[in-house]
């Protein structure tokens, strides 16, 4: 009986060892030979699943978001309106070694696509992950608002933008500094923003 192989299992396999890479030695040493090497193949059964470093780099990519979206829909609703927005918040920003990892990557991979000329390339899938976690950002605030958590003076496209740069924001701190910005630190200072929108 021939051997199955399941081919989505061994592109993500690849994927993460260009994650490796790219924590480790950067952007510019990862081409497709030391993801290879990375991953304990040869090139060629590489540039089977990915004939480009483009196209690798692309899924790689798209496989951060991926994994940030099955994480933030596999949450539970439960609780009080703030503790279920708080939870959902922390789900984004980058707690645990595994988020801590993606974030390295995606800011690596983001810088890459800001030094890209043109609109092509990786800068195509930054505009999708941004407007996902803006909109996360701004369902979170329209459930405060409809349960009365939030004050009715406030304007919610503008509320959901400041959420958005504080988890962006918040993120890179944790990242730069961790041992300043802790994970403790982190649920403080979203709690205090939460607090500080409530009528």
């Amino acid at each position: 009986m021939p051997k199955i192989v399941d081919h989505e299992a061994r592109r993500e396999e690849i994927a993460q060892a260009l994650w490796r890479v790219v924590r480790r030695d950067g952007m510019r040493a990862a081409s497709v030979r030391t993801v290879a090497a990375e991953a304990g193949w040869s090139a060629g059964a590489v540039r089977y699943y990915f004939p480009d470093q483009d196209g690798l780099v692309s899924f790689a990519m798209d496989l951060v978001a991926q994994r940030v979206r099955a994480r933030v829909s596999q949450l539970e609703p439960t609780g009080t309106p703030v503790e279920i927005a708080l939870r959902y918040l922390e789900e984004v920003i980058p707690l645990d070694p595994e988020r801590l990892a993606e974030f390295d990557v995606w800011l690596s991979f983001t810088a890459q696509a800001q030094a890209e000329s043109g609109a092509g390339g990786l800068r195509k899938l930054l505009g999708p992950v941004n407007e996902g976690l803006r909109g996360l950002c701004n369902s979170l605030l329209t459930h405060l608002s409809e349960a009365g958590r939030l004050r009715p003076d406030l304007d919610l496209d503008l509320e959901t933008e400041r959420l958005h740069a504080l988890i962006d924001g918040i993120s890179l701190h944790v990242t730069i500094q961790p041992d300043v910005t802790t994970a403790e630190r982190v649920r403080e200072v979203l709690a205090a923003h939460v607090l500080s929108l409530q009528p």
